[in-house]
């Protein structure tokens, strides 16, 4: 709804604290006689008997309750109205000792009435509202009415004062009001200063419109039984109700009341309560009650209704609540005549249809923020009005709330919060109600109790998570703010989760042993605390309430568990641990992994917030970056490794299977897994290519490189099926990513597991195809890109496949391994490095053969003496590729077999000797070319000749040991100098260059 200010409110502001001189007139009490002749003329005493249906004849007629005025009223002194007794001396009291401010906002309400008084009539008529031609002809009369006047009998403060006008509306004397005060020197007659205040009071959640700056008006909804429209203002502090005196006239039509002016009488009949309907004139000083029950009812601390109570409650079922707010308020008892109407099919069905939820929410809050929410609740319940209540009636809730779950909830609550001698202990009521708002919120948990075992109820739209019913009833059926709506919502979302830690930390810390998931540890508490959020109390609360009601453990059992969970929180420090500061931001984080931020970066901060709370002791940012950064088997990395791969990775390859038939555990199958739909070989939709999740690859590349080799079996059924999908995808890309992230994997991996599982052959049969991806099928530029990364990943699986021996024995016979690993390696040769070069000539494809010679000395030296069986094939190669005369268009070819031909020399030296010729031609004609083609000058040729320059020296190094053909190499070199003194260069000098 929308407001707006009547006047300014800086207009009503009054300094407090000052000395006043209190003056006090005392008037004649209102005699016998006179109400005595009000109750017998009276329009109310003619009211229809049309109120009550011909179809329930049992239902009492609506009419006036019988007053006995025919002697004086007695009560104990107003500061003392806690006895009941009526047969003391003591008369009622006339007056009342106003405050200070109450004086003086008196006075000024008299003053605005006598500016008014004194106006013009023109002035003084311009009201929307009809006033009787008697009425206007009166001088204005004010008086306080209702629980000001109530409370102030009973010694009690009160900030709020309805004030009822007889013949104005609220409104229009606001207006006047701000006309009066706008004259000079009427502010400071008041001592209202004219200094800046915050905004005023606006009535609650009463549908309004702000008429003016500081005044309100709340426009009256019959629809809704809120049949009263009223001016609202504060003033000095206090926030004052400006209403007309009226009466409800009701016609054939509508049970909507007509609201006209009415007299003192009409208006105090009209009044929810008898306690309430009392009114203090301003002008006589006097008090009035004009029910003549008033003051009996007060003396006997009973609720009654000025009128019959089904009539009462008929015209607004709202007003129930109200006397049973007004009951446990007071602490009185409800007069069992109204009792009974409460109990009245249609006046609950009224209450249920007719009255808004927002007013059932007002008076509800109250009640449960009131001096005794337990009586309330309690009430509530003998009176069968939880179901008319606790519902929400726009909506079919498809089910019935469990009424016995109701009282013992909120028994269980009194106890927890009132009855200290009961069998809860303190820690519970200290942890979970600290204060107010955690007081009312476990009487709302009291409240909606009965509803947690209701079904859900389907959401309108179907693709959304279906309500909770006590959900529904929080948001729609009781209109409980937003803010308490969302913590049932929680409470109900986190329950299992909550119940089950608890009893899972009180069941291992009872029986000394930790299975499973450690739910006494620290981390685990923490993390559950920041997972429930800074509700966790009351949601927690919830979870207790709802299994004490549910009654299937002992009450006993119960709260000791949760004194047990909470006892290990508090030792913990761990109550506020939802504010727990973490020691790295997500960019941090991702610049210690060298990974870019993304959406990742959340659930990785929590692993790095669970194990800040496993190391209290560190505090430095510093320390946390180290930390993730660690070495393999570090406990950080291992930790974020392992929530990488369940919930960054996993579900990104969840949806898609690979060609490779593989168990959930990783293990290779040996009876192909049945496919559940989808298409092999990799489509563009799938989500690990989407390049928003590229960050996952990265994520699961630094996994393998922190994870060791007792880590890689723990999470070995992860670990292979994102890397066997990307092997099975068309784009070379992704396969030779795949081949980079297997090297990562073999590197870390037992051979025991890669027997265990039965995958070492499937790598096998993956990899070794690849060597077929040649040109002109295959471009070289993604020949290259492939090749690169499935060369080591296959020397990797040589590796774990078949180790090789730690100590050979040079008289010991070769095991089957040994000889497993010389074929394997002889066929990576073969297969791998010499036929795709044939199929591919280094001429035609200069970078492709560059690639492959690029890993030949690393499988040169796997073989090491195993290697002299393929020299009458490699050094021809190798010095056809140094002679060919179009190898100085590209250097790097004629660089890395330079290379390849000191790894040669180097781990087949034993018979290198008779290969010296052909090692000299490749390595002679290249330097010779070097010099006729001028080449010292171009870019890439000085290493070349640093690398030719290396073959040799290397060559003299091995024949200078062969005894054999020591003298005859030392005469070749001769000859080959004499035949060309350019050759004289690779013998000279001080060495290899570069």
């Amino acid at each position: 709804m929308s407001l707006r200010p009547l006047c300014s409110p800086r207009a009503f502001h009054v300094p407090l604290g000052r000395d006043y001189d209190y003056t006090f007139y005392y008037a004649r009490v209102w005699t016998s006689s006179a109400l005595h002749h009000l109750r017998h003329n009276s329009p109310l005493r003619r009211m229809s008997s049309a109120a009550s249906p011909a179809d329930q004849p049992h239902q009492p007629r609506p009419k006036r309750r019988k007053i006995d005025i025919s002697h004086p009223r007695s009560i104990q002194p107003y500061g003392t109205m806690a006895s009941t007794s009526t047969s003391t001396s003591t008369p009622n009291p006339t007056t009342l000792e106003l405050t200070e401010v109450e004086t003086k906002l008196r006075q000024l309400l008299l003053d605005v009435a006598a500016f008014i008084d004194n106006a013009s009539e023109s002035e003084t008529t311009d009201t929307a509202v009809a006033v009787p031609e008697q009425v206007a002809k009166e001088k204005v009369v004010l008086r306080f009415t209702g629980g000001w006047v109530r409370d102030k009998l009973l010694g009690v403060d009160s900030q709020d004062i309805d004030v009822a006008i007889n013949k104005l509306t609220g409104e229009h004397f606001g207006l006047k009001m701000i006309k009066y005060l706008e004259q000079p020197g009427n502010l400071e007659k008041y001592g209202l200063a004219p200094k800046e205040e915050g905004p005023v009071k606006s009535g609650g959640k009463d549908r309004g419109r702000k008429v003016a700056p500081g005044l309100y008006k709340i426009e009256a909804n019959p629809e809704k039984s809120k049949n009263l429209e009223t001016a609202t203002t504060n003033i000095m502090g206090l926030d004052i109700d400006l209403v007309n005196l009226r009466k409800e006239t009701y016609n054939e039509i509508s049970r909507n009341p007509e609201m006209e002016f009415g007299t003192p009488e009409e208006d105090a009949m009209r009044r929810d309560a008898t306690v309430n309907a009392m009114f203090y004139n301003l002008n006589t000083m006097q008090i009035e009650d004009l029910t003549g029950q008033g003051f009996k009812d007060m003396a006997a601390k009973t609720i009654r209704t000025p009128l019959e109570p089904y009539q009462t409650f008929k015209d607004d079922p709202l007003r129930m609540l109200r006397l049973i707010r007004f009951a446990s308020r007071l602490d009185y008892k409800i007069d069992p005549e109204a009792e009974h109407a409460m109990k009245n099919g249609e006046i609950l069905e009224s209450l249920r249809i007719k009255i808004s939820r927002e007013r059932v929410e007002i008076e509800l809050t109250k009640m449960l923020k009131g001096p005794r929410p337990h009586m309330a609740l309690s009430l509530i319940d003998r009176l069968g009005l939880y179901v008319t209540i606790f519902t929400d009636p726009t909506r079919d809730m498809m089910s019935e709330p469990e009424l016995e779950y109701f009282p013992r909830a909120y028994n269980l609550i009194n106890n927890l919060l009132e009855d200290r001698t009961a069998d809860v202990p303190a820690i519970i009521t200290e942890t979970f109600t600290r204060n107010a708002e955690e007081r009312y919120l476990a009487w709302i948990c009291a409240s909606l109790i009965p509803w947690a075992d209701a079904p859900t109820i389907p959401h309108q739209k179907p693709t959304q998570r279906p309500y909770y019913a006590a959900q529904l009833v929080a948001r729609e059926g009781i209109k409980l703010p937003n803010k308490v709506s969302d913590i049932i919502t929680a409470a109900l979302r986190d329950g299992e989760d909550i119940r089950k830690l608890v009893n899972q930390c009180h069941s291992q810390l009872r029986r000394g042993t930790r299975s499973g998931e450690d739910a006494t540890s620290r981390d685990v508490l923490g993390m559950a605390i920041r997972r429930w959020g800074p509700t966790w109390r009351t949601q927690v609360l919830w979870s207790l309430i709802y299994e004490v009601v549910l009654g299937s453990v002992s009450r006993e059992t119960i709260l000791q568990s949760y004194t047990t969970f909470l006892t290990q929180l508090t030792e913990y420090s761990l109550l506020e641990a939802y504010n727990f500061k973490p020691l790295l931001t997500g960019t941090q984080l991702a610049k210690a992994l060298s990974t870019k931020p993304g959406p990742w970066m959340k659930d990785a901060l929590d692993v790095v917030m669970a194990w800040q709370l496993r190391n209290p002791e560190v505090t430095d940012p510093t320390e946390a970056i180290e930390a993730v950064k660690a070495s393999r088997n570090s406990e950080l990395p291992s930790r974020l490794a392992w929530h990488f791969l369940t919930l960054t990775i996993r579900p990104l390859f969840s949806q898609t299977k690979s060609n490779t038939p593989l168990t959930p555990a990783g293990r290779h199958a040996t009876v192909p897994q049945q496919q559940k739909g989808g298409s092999y070989g990799g489509s563009s939709s799938e989500p690990w290519k989407d390049p928003k999740n590229g960050t996952a690859i990265e994520l699961l590349r630094w996994t393998l490189s922190v994870l060791d080799a007792k880590g890689v079996e723990a999470n070995w059924g992860l670990l292979v099926p994102p890397i066997l999908k990307m092997v099975d995808d068309h784009d070379i890309t992704w396969k030779a990513t795949a081949c980079e992230l297997l090297t990562l994997l073999l590197q870390s991996t037992a051979p025991s597991l890669l027997s265990r599982t039965g995958l070492g052959h499937v790598f096998e049969d993956t990899l070794l195809p690849f060597f077929t991806y040649l040109p002109t099928l295959t471009p070289e530029s993604e020949s290259v890109i492939l090749l690169d990364k499935a060369f080591p990943a296959l020397m990797a699986l040589v590796g774990v496949l078949y180790p090789p021996p730690s100590s050979p024995s040079p008289s010991s016979l070769p095991s089957p391994s040994s000889k497993q690993r010389e074929k394997f390696l002889d066929k990576i040769l073969r297969e791998c490095i010499l036929s795709p070069l044939s199929h591919a000539p280094p001429s035609s494809y200069p970078r492709l053969a560059t690639t492959l010679l690029s890993h030949l000395p690393s499988l040169l030296s796997s073989m090491v003496i195993d290697s002299v069986k393929h020299l009458q094939s490699l050094i021809p190669f190798l010095s056809d590729i140094l002679a060919e005369p179009l190898g100085v268009a590209h250097p790097p070819l004629l660089a890395q077999t330079a290379k390849c031909m000191q790894s040669v020399v180097l781990n087949a030296w034993p018979r290198v000797g008779m290969y010296r010729g052909e090692v000299m031609r490749g390595v002679g004609i290249g330097w010779v070319r070097y010099f006729e083609e001028n080449l010292g000058r171009r870019q890439g040729f000085e290493s070349v000749k640093s690398e030719l320059k290396g073959v040799v020296e290397i060559l003299e190094k091995v024949l200078g040991t062969d005894e054999e053909v020591k003298d005859v190499w030392e005469k070749e070199k001769g000859e080959l100098v004499g035949a060309d003194g350019r050759l004289g260069g690779l013998f000279e000098g001080e060495g290899r260059e570069g």
